[in-house]
């Protein structure tokens, strides 16, 4: 092989390159000059955690009533506002009467009629008995009169019977409120022929108190049990409810009423709890997130949920420790959170340490950080 020559120029344009390509080298920083990745961090802190477990419940109303007609008429007067509340006894629909106080009139007519037989054969029966003491008359024909006597009392109850018959439909002519709630949509219009057999009026639905039920299952029911009977308390059992805002519902509910045998499919039982709702915040229907608190608060330690991270070897944390560098610390989780954005930690971590809630996915264990505090809505 024979060598390469070169001229001088070409020497010096050689000698040109290689000094730029060692300048853009030389002045290209290395990862190891790189500043170090920013990231949030929030403290291990320990709180009273009142012991605690989460589900999803439905709003119910305790009452709910179908107003339905019990004669049939014209409807002559609506008297609400659909979607409003009314009180028990409020009047709320009016059915033509004018056919019921006819009927109830020839009723009370029919009871004078049957009133004036008895007045009749009463006095017949009277004169015959004076009449068979002179024996001027058979003992048969007094035994008829007695019995028509009978016959003409029986029909004046008959006759008041249908009174009060009557007079019960003239009071279905007018539908009242059974119970206090609010009441929906009406279901016919004022002149509509309604009648036992035409459906629903409308619907009343109690709003004060209501109703949550939710699923529990055996297994966690039985362990909630256990550790209200270990405090001593078994009976005090606390449910509170968060609105579909994610705000805490500020009124606390009792438990009403657990079902007495579990669904053999989903091996649950319904528990129903009883919330009290002035200010209507609750509707019956709506979705729920139920909290039942077992028991007094007890300290414990809890992080940001958003610090948690999960692989298949189970939860950890990115921890920053000594020298700004980051730890994977494995953890487990305790029981009681006072609500979702925070985790109650029963091993893993000590009170103080820093745990990564905010850059985790640009940081890796033994890489050094600039750590700084976040506040805790934001954590959050």
């Amino acid at each position: 092989m024979q060598p390469v020559r070169m001229t001088w120029v070409e020497v010096k344009r050689t000698a040109g390159v290689l000094l730029f390509v060692t300048g853009l080298l030389l002045a290209t920083p290395t990862a190891a000059d790189a500043p170090p990745p920013a990231v949030g961090v929030a403290a291990v802190t320990l709180e009273n955690i009142t012991p605690s477990a989460r589900y999803t419940g439905r709003a119910e109303a305790v009452d709910r009533v179908e107003l339905r007609a019990r004669v049939q008429g014209f409807l002559e007067q609506r008297l609400f506002e659909e979607g409003r509340e009314v009180k028990a006894g409020d009047l709320l629909f009016v059915i033509e009467k004018g056919p019921y106080e006819a009927i109830l009139a020839q009723r009370e007519a029919q009871v004078k009629v049957a009133e004036g037989d008895v007045e009749t054969a009463a006095a017949q029966l009277a004169r015959g008995e004076q009449l068979l003491r002179g024996n001027n008359i058979p003992a048969a024909e007094v035994d008829e009169r007695r019995a028509r006597l009978l016959v003409d009392q029986a029909q004046v109850l008959a006759a008041q019977a249908a009174v009060r018959a009557a007079e019960l439909d003239l009071a279905y002519t007018e539908i009242r409120a059974p119970i206090a709630g609010r009441i929906g949509r009406s279901a016919f219009s004022v002149g509509a022929l309604v009648g036992p057999d035409s459906g629903p009026l409308a619907t009343i639905v109690s709003q004060d108190p209501v109703f949550v039920t939710f699923p529990v299952s055996q297994a966690t029911l039985t362990r909630m049990r256990q550790e209200a009977i270990a405090q001593g308390a078994p009976d005090e059992v606390v449910v509170r409810a968060t609105l579909p805002t994610g705000d805490v519902y500020a009124h606390p509910g009792t438990v009403a009423f657990a079902e007495v045998e579990v669904q053999p499919g989903t091996d649950t039982l319904s528990i129903r709890a009883n919330f009290p709702n002035p200010d209507r915040l609750l509707t019956p229907g709506q979705f729920l997130g139920v909290v039942v608190e077992l028991g007094e608060p007890t300290p414990a330690l809890t992080i940001p949920t958003a610090a948690v991270l999960i692989d298949q070897a189970g939860p950890y944390v990115l921890v920053v420790g000594d020298g700004d560098v980051v730890e994977q610390r494995r953890v487990t989780f305790g029981r009681g959170a006072e609500d979702g954005t925070r985790s109650v930690i029963a091993g893993g971590l000590l009170e103080g340490e820093r745990v990564i809630v905010e850059g985790i996915q640009k940081v890796r264990p033994g890489q050094r950080v600039t750590a700084a505090p976040v506040s805790r809505a934001s954590a959050s």
